[in-house]
């Protein structure tokens, strides 16, 4: 184990860590999603959705446990966006991800992101190699500072900026309220098992298919191989198994030919400049949102997640945008400052529309 989180100073940056690294991952899913053709490629749309979803959960599960040890989160900063492509937030400097359209390489790199830790694999604080890795650095400290200090004095913070269960959250999964060790490992559990399996060995994260409730649902990596295989992991099947399901087809040539990792100082056009400066303003205006409804104003999170899925539209139109090469254009997702957002977007009213 690298060196382990051993003051209470010390699990407030690594769960800020853990709010960045899950953060680091949505923009990335956001580009591929958008990139898929929902009528030709549906299973792929599907599976990629719902992981962007359930990463909006591991998120406020991280600002959860950050507010009930006393902390701050903080999203609506630089570094929340510091350009892509880059390497997940303090974590192992070989993996490098980009705002890429869904195509086999970028699956390869979702499957990296989502790799289970092998059984023996210990925990690390810092330059984790598996994300599972990382929240076991986290669950380590919790433990020893729960024992250290007693559970009331380490999880006093304000429990009016915990997000609760009844905020109306349409995905797998569920939030859960952090007031004790109990509660802060069960949300640890509901980040990492829908990452990668109820345990090391398993491929169930022990929820049901947001698209198909009635059926189990194996955890993030398992379903990126789905897609990797074009065949759905079904009752009995294990890790060494293999999907043994229905077999469906992937379309590759049914993906916007986004061009990779674009920056604004690179458009060709005012009106590519216009969109994309556009999209940034109001993604950053979602951080704003998230930084409200995690720093005491937790309703303001029904009206950011409802924000986050208006951006398509203005995706679409960037997509529709073409560019040499054969190319389209595509979200950049640069940091805007407050001050430079325009004033509809800074109105407080939480209103993004149009």
């Amino acid at each position: 184990m690298t060196r382990p989180i051993t003051s209470v100073d010390d699990l407030r940056t690594h769960l800020q860590w853990a709010i960045e690294l899950e953060h680091a991952t949505i923009p990335p899913y956001l580009c591929a999603l958008y990139s898929i053709d929902p009528a030709r490629n549906p299973q792929a749309v599907q599976v990629v959705q719902s992981i962007f979803v359930e990463e909006m959960l591991h998120l406020t599960l991280a600002a959860n446990l950050l507010n009930a040890v006393g902390g701050r989160p903080v999203l609506d900063s630089p570094s929340l966006l510091p350009g892509y492509p880059r390497t997940l937030p303090h974590g192992d400097r070989s993996l490098a991800v980009g705002l890429v359209p869904f195509d086999r390489s970028a699956l390869e790199t979702f499957l990296r992101i989502e790799q289970p830790a092998s059984p023996s694999a210990v925990a690390e604080a810092d330059r984790y190699e598996t994300i599972g890795q990382f929240y076991a650095a986290i669950e380590a400290g919790l433990r020893l500072l729960s024992e250290e200090l007693g559970e009331a004095r380490l999880f006093g913070g304000d429990q009016g900026r915990q997000v609760g269960a009844g905020f109306p959250y349409a995905g797998s999964g569920q939030i859960v309220q952090v007031r004790d060790l109990a509660s802060a490992l069960a949300a640890l559990a509901e980040i990492v098992d829908q990452g990668e399996g109820t345990s090391r060995t398993e491929i169930w994260d022990g929820d049901h298919q947001m698209f198909d409730p009635g059926r189990e649902e194996v955890a993030h990596y398992f379903r990126l191989e789905e897609l990797r295989l074009g065949r759905r992991y079904q009752a009995g099947d294990t890790r060494t198994s293999g999907p043994t399901g229905e077999a469906f087809d992937v379309d590759w040539e049914a993906i916007h030919p986004m061009r990779p990792n674009q920056r604004i100082a690179e458009a060709e056009q005012d009106a590519l400049r216009v969109a994309q400066q556009a999209f940034n303003e109001t993604y950053c205006t979602l951080l704003q949102l998230l930084d409200q409804a995690f720093d005491g104003q937790p309703a303001m999170l029904g009206t950011s997640m409802g924000a986050m899925f208006g951006l398509k539209a203005q995706a679409q139109e960037l997509l529709a945008m073409p560019l040499p090469g054969g190319q389209v254009a595509g979200p950049t997702f640069e940091y805007v400052a407050p001050a430079d957002r325009c004033e509809r977007l800074r109105s407080g009213d939480g209103s993004i529309e149009g």
